[in-house]
């Protein structure tokens, strides 16, 4: 399994996040309801030099959200969560339950599903030798049989030491031996197990939960309500989360209605969700992470496609891989590293409509939905979900933007 990522918060506890921009849990500046004003671009997508007092381009990208929005848990029937339609064309916003979709898609269109598998990345020890609090975050593990992990722990760690490992129940398990640091907060550990990585994280490893949900902190529930009903191939760090509304039961009525289910996989790391720090979208890095795209699912889009059916995109992780594998124009296999950072001004290849949950401020996440929806539009459509109390954010509700 393969996963690059970003950082951690502080406190000790990992996260999705760096501590580095706005904190996720604090409101932050509001977005005006109707309409933005910021940099403007030029016809080739530079943002023109701001005035003294104009806001910063990542401001247009900000908005204000009290914290009982914020959804803990998720609901009890997932198909139950709400979903605000939005139009582009018209500029409409409706109102409707994700259990509704037959009644919004149409015969023929493709929906397109990312089935990448959440793993128990967390890990929580103590360092032998001084009994310190440690938390990681397991990334990759290499054919050398080495694990790269994020790791957090007060004081100085030392390439040799060992940190043992706490299974879900406090106990004593097996022992990690710290090697190499590498940048951004990684460590090439090597466990004391020849078991499957896997197996170890089975044993050891908790669901990694952002910190806005019970501060990180899983119940056993989570290890099923934090994965899709369709994940199957192993590898993310964080939940592909508008595929979390979906129940068998919903997928089989759109399919006979007539809608096409596609497959992709990203394994989604934790930088997709860290937060913007430069001021200008351009000087933003965005992290790489693995996806596949294979030709039956090639063929499965392009039949629909010819057949006048609209490509859905479930959330932002298959909108990327999407375009993606269409950035040469025609749509094609794609397998390996994609760090493409959707932005204003982009012109969309592959995606005729984008299913969503609704994003942290001054996100890579925001920026994309912005980006398909138009700037105005959906910053009123997230103005009407916080008047109307949706529920925001990974066990949140969720937006269809046609």
């Amino acid at each position: 399994m393969r996963l690059l990522a970003g950082g951690c918060t502080g406190g000790g506890r990992f996260s999705i996040f760096t501590t580095r921009g706005p904190n996720p849990r604090q409101p932050t500046a509001g977005v005006p309801a109707v309409e933005h004003t910021g940099l403007a671009a030029s016809r080739s997508g530079v943002p023109q030099e701001a005035q003294p007092e104009a806001m910063s381009e990542l401001d247009q990208y900000d908005y204000e959200l009290p914290r009982h929005l914020i959804a803990q848990a998720p609901l009890a029937h997932r198909a139950d969560a709400r979903l605000m339609v939005v139009e582009r064309a018209t500029g409409t916003i409706t109102h409707r339950h994700v259990r509704d979709l037959p009644e919004i898609l149409l015969p023929g269109d493709c929906l397109v599903l990312n089935d990448t598998r959440v793993i128990p990345a967390r890990l929580v020890g103590y360092r032998t030798d001084t009994g310190g609090h440690w938390e990681g975050l397991f990334l990759e593990a290499t054919k050398e049989g080495l694990w790269r992990v994020l790791a957090k722990t007060r004081g100085k760690m030392h390439p040799g030491e060992t940190v043992t490992l706490l299974d879900t129940q406090g106990r004593d398990d097996i022992r990690l031996r710290i090697g190499a640091h590498q940048a951004e907060g990684h460590w090439i550990v090597r466990p004391e197990s020849p078991e499957d990585p896997m197996a170890i994280l089975q044993r050891v490893g908790r669901v990694p939960l952002p910190p806005y949900i019970r501060k990180g902190e899983m119940v056993e529930a989570d290890r099923e309500a934090y994965q899709t009903v369709f994940a199957r191939h192993p590898g993310a760090v964080a939940a592909p989360t508008a595929g979390l509304h979906f129940t068998e039961s919903l997928l089989r009525k759109l399919q006979r209605m007539g809608v096409v289910l596609a497959w992709v996989t990203l394994h989604v790391g934790p930088g997709t969700f860290k937060p913007i720090v430069a001021q200008r979208l351009a000087e933003h890095r965005m992290h790489a992470e693995w996806a596949d795209l294979t030709e039956a699912t090639v063929r499965t889009i392009e039949a629909a496609r010819q057949r006048g059916g609209r490509v859905v995109a479930v959330g932002t992780t298959c909108v990327r891989v999407l375009e993606t594998a269409a950035l040469e124009g025609a749509l094609k296999p794609f397998t390996g590293l994609t760090d493409l950072f959707i932005r204003p001004p982009y012109q969309f290849r592959a995606v005729d409509a984008l299913m969503t949950n609704f994003h942290l401020p001054r996100t890579t996440l925001l920026v994309l939905a912005y980006t398909f929806g138009g700037r105005d539009l959906i910053a009123r459509a997230y103005q009407e979900a916080i008047r109307e109390e949706y529920r925001f954010y990974s066990y949140g509700d969720a937006m269809l933007i046609l």
